[in-house]
């Protein structure tokens, strides 16, 4: 069987500023930007790689109570709702750019116990962005 990971999705709050910090501090493409204003589905992806994260609005599944809106919301904002994991074979080097750049710096570079060495950054809703060393 083969299967590949085709897109994730993580939720934006600004897709302006979501936008900068994918597009411009990570340097991915966008795929698609389809929506307008705050309700925006925006497709970025690292150039010429497979796999792409859809930013989204949040909590836009049907069903949702207002009450369950409003924790993931909470959630997002204190960036437990949602996070990725990247890898990369510069780690100081991409440390220095997002922090230049203004990206909000949850952990400087460190050696973890579990054998690798990363750092860790909040995008502009709250996500967690966890870069390691490839």
């Amino acid at each position: 069987m083969d299967i590949t990971i085709h897109a994730t999705f993580l939720p934006h709050t600004d897709p302006e500023a979501s936008l900068a910090f994918y597009r411009d501090l990570l340097g991915w493409e966008v795929r698609a930007d389809v929506g307008q204003g705050a309700m925006r589905w925006i497709t970025v992806a690292p150039a010429g790689g497979g796999s792409a994260v859809v930013l989204e609005p949040p909590a836009m599944a049907d069903g949702l109570t207002d009450g369950q809106r409003t924790a993931i919301a909470e959630m997002i904002e204190n960036g437990s709702y949602a996070f990725i994991n990247l890898a990369t074979t510069d780690l100081e080097g991409a440390f220095e750019k997002l922090q230049t750049g203004g990206a909000d710096v949850v952990q400087e570079p460190a050696d973890q116990p579990w054998g690798v060495r990363d750092c860790v950054f909040r995008d502009p809703a709250g996500n967690t962005v966890r870069i390691q060393q490839a």
